[in-house]
């Protein structure tokens, strides 16, 4: 069994996940979504909220069985905990690629049986970033491009809107 592994902080999910995650569930028989508790990055949306999104918006995926795992170990560890042969991971820009291309080594030398592969972001949603989505809703800026529906009116909620 293909078991795959995209994970993210997904704080708010956006359609370039929703991209990678519909993409990569065609490559793999799983597909676990780890939601990473990532305390530093002081997330908008709480552990519990980002879980909920994503399960929402991924519920109309029939090509493969979705998971969604909350992790708060290194990645690898993640990978192994939940049988995972490959870690998915979005690129959008040079600079993506950069910051990947380090993790991948590092990964490497602590597991070298589980590959990375990197899917890139569509033309159309390559400016997608979970930051900027956040700082436009609380200017008050439109958001409806860059997430679901309902992921913007959570935003909306989020910011008194």
């Amino acid at each position: 069994m293909r078991i795959g592994l995209y994970p993210g902080t997904f704080d708010p999910v956006t359609l370039g996940h929703m991209d990678i995650i519909e993409r990569a569930s065609k490559l793999v028989d799983r597909l676990v979504i780890g939601v990473a508790i990532n305390r530093d990055k002081g997330p908008l949306f709480s552990l519990e909220e980002r879980v909920e999104m994503i399960k929402a918006e991924c519920a109309s995926i029939k090509d493969t069985e979705i998971v969604v795992h909350p992790f708060e170990n290194l990645l690898i560890d993640c990978a192994r905990d939940v049988g995972a042969n490959v870690i998915v991971r979005g690129l959008r820009a040079v600079a993506d690629f950069e910051y990947e291309f380090q993790m991948v080594g590092m990964n490497r030398a602590l597991d070298n049986t589980v590959e990375t592969v990197f899917l890139m972001a569509d033309a159309r949603r390559q400016a997608i970033a979970s930051k900027l989505v956040k700082e436009i809703a609380r200017l008050g800026g439109d958001v409806s491009k860059f997430v679901p529906g309902a992921v913007e009116a959570q935003l909306m909620e989020k910011y008194g809107r």
